[in-house]
């Protein structure tokens, strides 16, 4: 077949995600489609994959796309008359410890919540269904029964021949060499046997697609690893439907496979491939190949799987498959649109799930490369997650193996990742950790998440009740609450816009109107075309042209890119990212005017400075940028320091405040603050699925204005009804409870919604959620306060009251009932 000269989409990689993308951007968008594989169909990572598919995830929309994958994998057969080798056995995950069955039962609670029937199950109940195995050392297990397994060559060929069917060209044996670009933009796709002028680019090239984005300066994070699973002879008394087996706390897998198992796991101990050598490529002619057996590596899983199921003891292997996969720095595969170029998409990084994740990857990758938005909250896969940091291959090489290492463990609430760190460090670094600060990590920068008091060790003891931080993060708190503390937020991301056109462009990005005069602040949301909230950030105008704009540190790539990507092409208008130039300083509490008096000569009364403003002020003659903003619920201003002068300011509000026993505070207490204050978090409480309405933001909305901006018209058809769902706060009568997200919401004994956040109140005394209340009949205030709510925790029923006012009240200094 001629390799054309032009099509509308080109996808490079013809494994089970690229070709899964391609016969959705055939079969859904009628798009010209070209798919180019530099060897043959499912040649890299797919054909030797395990073969798993299962679909519970932490996030909804992840969720939603996995369950998407099985729907397609069931009814692909029917259409292009190739079977997909897909067998519903369910799927047994196995608890042998209480920390691993609280795990569980709050996986139950997720699955319920997000409407999957996860059932608990009995050592009893997994012996009867599968007979094979030693269960004397079970808690019990969770089963799925509409998790599988499935031919990953098989699906693969099957997408292949859909995506032809649908108009699709799949060209095999055709390697890419470069782009010929413009403007930024890739305007042709170069190979090996010619060019193809293109409009878009999808790059699915698997274990090669960090090698495929840096022709064009793509940073795409993953490190391939070595993952070796066996395939033994026929075992007596396996039955053809058994069920597929995770083993979490001996690391293993199991699933049937023609009478015999296939079984691996994920050793803490992994080894990349080309280990000496993080800056290595992956050769081009890695087609169908396999490394040498490693039976001494493989070895801790043989020992733990015959434990297991004995029999194994005495089976014959048929074959060892040791192959490579590729792995991302923090478990989450990799979709979206590249921030570095204008019209190329990644689908790659996939974390042994590929095969799970590939029917509705391509699903969504698919419509996002037509739209040029996410079609859902695909936020925890998005490519601008990432940052700078990223391109260190050392780097990425190194957190890539510990969360390799980590896909079995138990996933503690507010673990940390430990490799590759401290990275990137404030000026206030060794104070803080003068101060026993322990420390967390967000992007790579370092944040005191708290304070060890003197005789408690500095240092964070996971649990999956409440953990060692609880009772010194309450003393934290509490002193926000009743005097002053200051905050370390210097990785926040900052940018500055400027130009002629700086506020025009502003005003249709915003939701909230930006057009006030020089000194003030507007919190503000950045909508999709949907009216989800795509950003959530502060927006300071310093001047007619100057603006400065703050948002969360891990949204950094994400936050700029929107932005830019949305300053109209004929705009005089600049963006830069500052972030490095300021660190930041929140000095928040009662007292907090005391302290900032005593260090300025500038006027910080209230009639002078109030809420909502920004002032430049002088601090340890240092020119300062005052916002009078808090996202605790107290008196308060965030100080943006030049980087260099962060330690002075900081030695200068210590001084001052020590009459008022000032204190550093981490980010667990801004958490339980904000909880009691009712403030969103953006990846959690408030989402690309999320309008203003239903989150309870519609103030910040500028609907009566006579001016258009990004998301209005989705808006204005939105508001025209009752919203379909509304965010409101949860507290639990027994103050016990440990709420950390994804409970599922009761009203009247009926699910109606789950948690999108959890944490405890200290000034209340109890545990706080928010979430979102559903009813496709519209969600009103009637509807609201006219039902009786529970929680389910951990598969716990637990009463709890529904809140639509703040918990807290600072000006009144007064809890909510």
């Amino acid at each position: 077949m001629t390799l054309p000269t032009h099509a509308q989409i080109v996808v490079i990689g013809g494994g089970i995600i690229g070709c899964s993308t391609a016969y959705h951007l055939a079969r859904d968008h009628k798009a010209d489609v070209v798919l180019l594989e530099q060897g043959k169909l499912s040649c890299g990572s797919t054909w030797h994959a395990a073969g798993l598919v299962g679909q519970l995830r932490a996030s909804a929309s992840i969720t939603r796309v996995l369950k998407y994958s099985v729907e397609l994998y069931k009814a692909l057969e029917a259409e292009t008359g190739l079977a997909t080798g897909w067998k519903m056995t369910g799927c047994l995950r196995l608890a042998t410890t209480p920390d691993r069955w609280t795990e569980f039962k709050r996986l139950a609670t997720t699955a319920r919540s997000f409407g999957m029937d996860m059932h608990l199950i009995s050592p009893d109940e997994v012996r009867r269904m599968w007979p094979l195995m030693e269960t004397a050392d079970l808690i019990g297990a969770s089963w799925l029964p509409t998790d599988g397994q499935a031919s990953p060559s098989d699906i693969t060929q099957s997408l292949a021949r859909g995506a032809r069917m649908h108009g699709a060209k799949l060209h095999e044996d055709v390697r890419v060499t470069g782009f010929g670009m413009k403007a930024g933009r890739i305007t042709t796709v170069q190979t090996t046997k010619g060019s193809i002028a293109c409009d878009k680019v999808v790059n699915c090239a698997g274990q090669w697609a960090r090698q495929v984005g840096a022709l064009v300066g793509v940073s795409v994070p993953l490190q391939p690893v070595k993952h070796q699973y066996i395939i033994t002879d026929k075992l007596d008394g396996l039955a053809a439907d058994a069920p597929t087996i995770r083993d979490p706390d001996r690391r293993t897998y199991f699933k049937e496979e023609v009478g015999g198992l296939v079984m691996g796991g994920y050793e803490p101990n992994p080894q990349a491939w080309i280990p000496d050598a993080p800056g290595g490529d992956v050769p081009d002619d890695w087609a169908f190949r396999l490394f040498d057996d490693d039976f001494d590596h493989f070895e801790q899983h043989m020992v733990q799987a015959i434990a297991r199921v004995p029999a194994l003891a005495n089976a014959g292997v048929k074959q060892m498959i040791n192959g490579a996969e590729s792995f991302t720095p923090d478990g989450n595969f990799i979709l979206g649109a590249a921030p570095e170029c204008a019209n190329m998409f990644v689908g790659a990084g996939f974390n042994a799930f590929g095969i799970a994740s590939a029917g509705g990857a391509g699903w969504v990758l698919a419509q996002w490369v037509v739209d040029g938005e996410a079609p859902l909250d695909l936020w925890v896969v998005d490519l601008s997650r990432f940052s700078d940091l990223h391109r260190d291959r050392r780097w990425v090489y190194d957190r890539t193996l510990e969360a390799y290492g980590k896909h079995y463990t138990i996933g503690f609430p507010h673990e940390e990742y430990a490799s590759g760190r401290p990275r990137i460090v404030s000026p206030l670094y060794e104070r803080l950790k003068a101060h026993n600060a322990v420390f967390g990590s967000k992007l790579g920068w370092e944040r005191p998440n708290w304070f060890a008091p003197p005789g408690v060790a500095p240092v964070d003891v996971y649990s999956m009740g409440r953990q060692n931080w609880f009772g010194p993060v309450g003393e934290e708190h509490r002193h926000v609450r009743e005097s002053v503390g200051i905050f370390d937020q210097s990785s926040f991301a900052k940018y500055e816009l400027t130009g002629p056109d700086a506020l025009k462009a502003l005003d249709w990005i915003c939701a909230n109107d930006v057009a006030k005069s020089a000194g003030r602040l507007t919190y503000t949301q950045l909508l999709n075309t949907r009216g989800g909230i795509e950003a959530d950030l502060t927006v300071a105008r310093l001047a007619e042209e100057k603006f400065y704009i703050v948002t969360g540190t891990g949204f950094r790539t994400h936050d700029f890119g929107w932005i830019r990507d949305h300053i109209g092409d004929d705009l005089q208008a600049r963006l830069a990212d500052v972030t490095e130039a300021f660190g930041t300083l929140s000095l928040m509490g009662p007292k907090a005017r005391h302290v900032l008096a005593a260090v300025t000569d500038a006027d910080v009364s209230n009639a002078a400075f109030p809420f909502g403003h920004v002032r430049q002020i002088a601090i340890a003659g240092h020119a300062v940028r005052a916002l009078r903003v808090t996202y605790v619920g107290e008196l308060g201003w965030e100080l943006h320091v030049p980087i260099g002068a962060t330690g002075e300011v900081f030695d200068a509000l210590m001084a001052a405040g020590r009459p008022h026993g000032i204190r550093p505070v981490g980010y667990r207490a801004l958490d339980s603050l904000r909880l009691e204050k009712g403030y969103r978090a953006w990846g959690a409480d408030i989402t690309p699925n999320d309008t203003p309405f239903e989150a309870g933001l519609g103030w910040a909305v500028k609907l009566r204005k006579n001016v258009d901006f990004a998301g209005r018209q989705a808006l204005e058809k939105l508001n025209a009804a009752p919203p379909a769902k509304r965010l409101a706060a949860f507290t639990t009568a027994d103050p016990d409870v440990v709420l950390v997200g994804r409970e599922t919401i009761l009203r009247n004994g009926e699910p109606v919604g789950y948690l999108t956040s959890g944490g405890y109140g200290y000034t209340l005394g109890t545990a706080i959620g928010y979430g979102y209340v559903r009813n496709p009949g519209g969600v009103s205030d009637d509807f609201l306060s006219g039902g009786d709510y529970e929680l389910v925790v951990a598969m716990e029923r637990t009463p709890a009251r529904l809140h639509l006012e703040p918990l807290y009240d600072p000006a009144g200094r007064k809890v909510r009932s």
